[in-house]
């Protein structure tokens, strides 16, 4: 991999990845053990001793891993056999092929900061799967549900929003739904930021009106590249026969308000005909505290679908109609949860690579997505996007995010000095976002 600019690491002192391996991840390990000591009794009641039993080793297993963390042991192998577990330890031997012999073994603060935090939340996984019968307990639910919850008052505006939308939306021009499509883009990209993980899982909740601030909000889109995501799909409409699809895949960031941001856009764009249908992807385990899995995905439907809210309601009754006829699938796969970044992709996870290549466009949520897509390098703010992603091209595919890790590419140049000097944290507040194309031109 000649070439490449040396990985965003801990190594760095002061930086945000060497402030998250030192204080934010420790913090999120102490609410895990917080959260299996709060639910003790309900273990109690459902398993008995044994129910207690799981919870004292799944408790004694995660401070171990928190104190090899805040003591930079080495990074150990998994041993607990899972389908991913052969290829994580694979990658584990080769991240020791890129030490020197002085460096003995991949530490915490030594290796990639991608690693090392991808590795924190597959040993919190590979605790909770140790200790059966409470083995398939999300540490992460209360919190993306209590996410959810306080969000309601955001949900209901932007549900009701999409409900009157729809009452029109065969009528507008090519002009008027062209605004709404980047009106419901801008809604998906400041759902982003929501994020548990960044904010050590203390509440991140919606409060206020997301469509009333579009207007404000924009002077801190950084790349804007929503021109491009219309002329593609709107081309795939004007040339799109009867019979042929139009497939959008959406590759899920976090669940709670910013899932339904998601799916305020999947349904605009099956409503709107600029897609036939959307492909979600999310992750196979609890992982970065509040990313979407499959139960967050129904759950999250069933609770619009039986709101007392006619258009929160209305919006679960579609949606779930959505799935039922097809229109939107769900899926995921282990690759998320690996260490590798997309450029490895082909190689790592075939199958899933096959199956991106016959989208239209992929729209990338979210920071943890950008960080795989450009390899979480030290890479210079003016580099392409399209040289950051290494070869990975499956379609054409954009990054919708807000900024909370240092890495950012494809700025003009100037552009980033001029941040940093009115605004230092720029990089990682979530205050700045982007929508970052590469297809054909």
């Amino acid at each position: 991999m000649a070439g490449l600019p040396d990985s965003l690491s801990g190594q760095d002192v002061g930086s945000f990845a060497y402030l998250t391996i030192k204080d934010r991840i420790p913090q999120i390990l102490t609410k895990v053990i917080d959260t299996l000591h709060r639910h003790k009794s309900e273990f109690f009641e459902k398993h008995g001793e044994k129910g207690m039993e799981a919870e004292k080793k799944a408790i004694s297993l995660l401070s171990k891993l928190r104190n090899e963390l805040q003591t930079d042991k080495p990074i150990v192998p998994l041993v607990e056999k899972f389908v991913d577990t052969d290829i994580w330890n694979q990658y584990l031997e080769y991240q020791q092929s890129l030490l020197n012999e002085s460096d003995g073994k991949p530490r915490w603060f030594l290796s990639p900061w991608l690693f090392v935090e991808c590795y924190m939340y597959r040993r919190i996984h590979e605790a909770i799967i140790q200790s059966p019968p409470i083995d398939d307990f999300d540490v992460f639910k209360e919190s993306k549900d209590q996410n959810f919850f306080e969000s309601q008052q955001s949900i209901i505006a932007l549900c009701t929003y999409l409900q009157e939308l729809m009452k029109t939306i065969e009528d507008l021009e090519d002009n008027q739904l062209k605004d709404e499509f980047f009106k419901v883009l801008q809604i998906s990209l400041w759902g982003n930021k929501c994020d548990l993980s960044l904010s050590g899982g203390d509440t991140s909740s919606q409060k206020t009106n997301i469509i009333s601030s579009l207007e404000d909000l924009k002077p801190f889109i950084l790349v804007n590249d929503m021109e491009r995501l219309w002329s593609l799909l709107s081309n795939c409409k004007k040339t799109r026969e009867r019979a042929s699809i139009t497939r959008v895949d959406i590759i899920l960031d976090n669940s709670g308000f910013e899932l339904i941001t998601d799916l305020v856009l999947a349904d605009f764009l099956l409503s709107s005909k600029l897609a036939t249908e959307i492909h979600f992807y999310g992750k196979t385990i609890p992982w970065f505290v509040s990313d979407t899995t499959i139960h967050d995905f129904n759950w999250l439907i069933k609770q619009l679908k039986h709101s007392n809210h006619k258009w929160m309601s209305k919006c679960g009754v579609n949606w779930e109609n959505h799935i039922k006829m097809g229109r939107w699938v769900y899926l995921d796969h282990m690759f998320w949860t690996l260490p590798h970044e997309f450029s490895a992709m082909s190689q790592v996870a075939p199958d899933l690579h096959a199956e991106l290549q016959k989208a239209h466009l992929i729209l990338f949520k979210g920071d943890l997505n950008y960080r795989k897509l450009t390899g979480d390098r030290k890479w210079e703010f003016t580099i392409p996007f399209h040289q950051a992603l290494n070869g990975f091209h499956p379609a054409p595919l954009c990054s919708i995010r807000t900024l909370k890790a240092e890495v950012q590419v494809g700025l003009q140049p100037g552009q980033a000095e001029q941040l940093s000097a009115s605004d230092p944290s720029w990089m990682t507040s979530g205050k700045y976002g982007i929508f970052q194309f590469d297809g054909p031109l």
